[in-house]
């Protein structure tokens, strides 16, 4: 009989490509996809762990997977399979905590996940999968995560995407280099590996070809992609960059945009560090290119950003925003904070705060810091007690969503494109998918379609729009 598969996809975007990827092999050995976990033979939950509120609810969606197994006779066969980030970051804990849980699969394994199924159920050698997969974390014979990830997906790795059909992600890289001492995702997918530009390309006319008019662009680091493809041949980073000669994050923007079609490519994970004059220069000649940059920052005290290890200064940051305003015009920066981080003073608040006040930012959010274990931050002197975090955390939203409000206030009256997302919803350049605010427009203009539209009002985080 045909092997029937659910999924539960949790966390971010780089994490739903990977759900997409297990997805497009599982289709290509012949199994089927139920979105009913009660018909499923094998339920993969692939999980997060990014922050705790991440790992509880992974934690939480495993086993309430066991816990409906054990009392519904219909799933009393069923395997269960933990994939993602939390098999990858726990390897090594997870098979004595959760021996409930029939296997464990890590990032180098989403190819392998049917053969692994055939394994659990019998219609295939153990031993063959092992050969496969190389030496797995632990002994245990449910568990086939490696160690330090090496895979990157390739325009040409089986996929089935699982967001709307006007919209897609593209993994271009995997992995960080950078050691952020509040982050753990290096130590759970491994260093920074770009794709091709050319297999980047090359999905990116598919997806055109196929009918998608939005195009976001993802991985832990799109700023870096390239720069591990550099060889004595090419330019190194901090030098001048020839995009004529590729693997550059401005000269893979330079080739989209030379691709026929009408659609927009979003920027979407970039790192303060890594921005150059050219790619400002590319995203504004770039006219397929949103005006739209997602640009983490997590803080502006030089106190801060030195306990928390990213490679920045104030200085620099300030500089790199006007320069990214005056040579982008009309763009739009989105950007996070990291508040309450172990050491932080009220004068390095303060400081932020009003760094917000002057930069104005048109979309933007605050994280209140979370203590995570095998992190750098963790073992710091200095936390912070939770409630002056949730402070802090309160006084920085207040005068973001103050500013949200005025600039909203400022699109009043504007002429503006936006790509429609449901039935009278839409959004424009400036809001991503999932995280920003949305337009509201007249019901008729077809879902998928670009449209121009006028800012007639606001509400909070959304404009109301009239054509």
């Amino acid at each position: 009989m045909q092997t029937t598969v659910g999924l539960i996809s949790l966390g971010c975007a780089k994490n739903l490509i990977d759900s997409e990827v297990m997805i497009g092999h599982l289709a290509q050995a012949g199994m089927a996809l139920t979105p009913d976990a009660d018909l499923a033979d094998v339920l993969i939950i692939n999980t997060c762990s990014f922050i705790d509120m991440a790992k509880t609810e992974s934690v939480n969606a495993i086993f309430e997977a066991v816990k409906e197994r054990a009392e519904n006779e219909d799933r009393a066969r069923q395997k269960i399979i933990v994939a993602g980030c939390l098999s990858q970051r726990f390897a090594k804990d997870l098979p004595g905590i959760m021996p409930e849980v029939d296997a464990f699969i890590g990032l180098d394994q989403i190819t392998k996940v049917a053969p692994i199924i055939e394994n659990l159920l019998g219609k295939n050698n153990a031993e063959e999968v092992q050969k496969t997969e190389g030496p797995s974390a632990t002994e245990d014979p449910r568990d086939f995560v490696t160690l330090k990830p090496q895979y990157i997906p390739d325009y040409s790795t089986p996929r089935m995407r699982l967001t709307p059909d006007h919209f897609a992600y593209v993994k271009i890289a995997e992995g960080c280099n950078h050691t952020c001492t509040f982050c753990i995702i290096p130590q759970i997918r491994g260093r920074h590996r770009s794709r091709t530009q050319e297999s980047v390309v090359n999905e990116v006319k598919a997806l055109v070809a196929s009918g998608v008019k939005e195009i976001n662009l993802i991985s832990q680091d799109t700023t870096y992609f390239g720069m591990d493809l550099w060889d004595e041949s090419r330019p190194k980073p901090n030098s001048p960059v020839d995009s004529t000669k590729g693997h550059s994050l401005a000269s893979l923007l330079r080739e989209l945009n030379e691709i026929p079609g009408d659609f927009w490519v979003r920027l979407l994970y970039t790192h303060p560090a890594h921005w150059s004059d050219e790619l400002i220069e590319t995203i504004a000649q770039c006219d397929k290119v949103a005006k739209y940059v997602d640009i983490p920052l997590q803080h502006i005290s030089d106190r801060m950003l030195t306990a928390m290890k990213r490679v920045t200064s104030g200085d620099y940051i300030r500089d790199l925003l006007r320069r990214m305003r005056a040579g982008i015009p009309n763009i739009g920066i989105r950007t996070t904070f990291i508040v309450g981080f172990p050491g932080e003073t009220e004068e390095d608040f303060q400081e932020l705060l009003d760094f917000i006040e002057e930069f104005r930012f048109e979309r933007a959010g605050v994280f209140s810091y979370s203590k995570e274990e095998g992190t750098r931050a963790n073992k710091m002197d200095g936390h912070i007690h939770h409630a002056t975090k949730k402070s802090r955390w309160s006084r920085a939203m207040k005068a973001l969503q103050r500013i949200a409000s005025e600039v909203n206030q400022e699109q009043v009256g504007k002429a503006v494109k936006v790509l429609v997302e449901q039935p009278g919803i839409a959004r424009t350049e400036w809001d991503a998918p999932e995280i920003d605010g949305s337009v509201h427009v007249p019901e008729d203009i077809p879902v998928g379609s670009f449209a121009h539209v006028t800012i007639k009002d606001w509400r909070g985080y959304d404009l109301v729009a009239a054509r």
